[in-house]
């Protein structure tokens, strides 16, 4: 077994976001600058490789460019309330309305937008390539998203594992 670890200058995205910590207290809305780094863990073929390194680089660059300069919203929070109302989205917090264009925003399946929410559903995502999965043979996936120098939250799926 070996383990390719994938970690690009440019597999980033820039977003803004609010940490959700309970019905009545949030953040502000702030962005960061996020990166992510996946590790495979998958027997040596024949040819001295595990898989196409180029193929998941491409894959994680996608990713990436699909969340970037958007504000992240989490579509699964307990605390928002989420409407369409002409082109924006109204978002109902506590006392608060906020109105976000839709265009500017992305609603993501996740609970809160946080580097352990991001990194479980950008693995999900991932690993949703059945027929990628099974050709390189994984054993072992962990995929980490950092939020700044530092600060990685990270997800992980062995095989025969139910996904993230």
């Amino acid at each position: 077994m070996t383990t390719i670890e994938v970690s690009k200058e440019d597999i980033k995205f820039s977003a803004a976001h609010f940490t959700i910590f309970s019905a009545t207290e949030r953040e502000r809305l702030h962005g960061h600058n996020y990166f992510i780094s996946v590790s495979f863990t998958a027997p040596v073929g024949d040819n001295g490789l595990c898989f196409s390194y180029g193929d998941i680089k491409q894959r994680l660059r996608s990713l990436s460019a699909e969340l970037d300069e958007y504000l992240l919203l989490p579509a699964r929070s307990p605390h928002l309330t989420i409407e369409e109302e002409g082109p924006y989205y109204r978002v109902h917090y506590a006392d608060e309305v906020m109105y976000f264009l839709q265009s500017d925003t992305r609603l993501l399946p996740v609970r809160n937008i946080t580097i352990e929410e991001l990194s479980a559903w950008l693995l999900d995502v991932l690993l949703q390539d059945e027929d990628f999965v099974r050709k390189a043979r994984l054993h072992h996936v962990q995929l980490k998203v950092a939020s700044g120098a530092g600060q990685w939250g990270s997800t992980e799926w062995w095989a025969g594992q139910k996904q993230p």
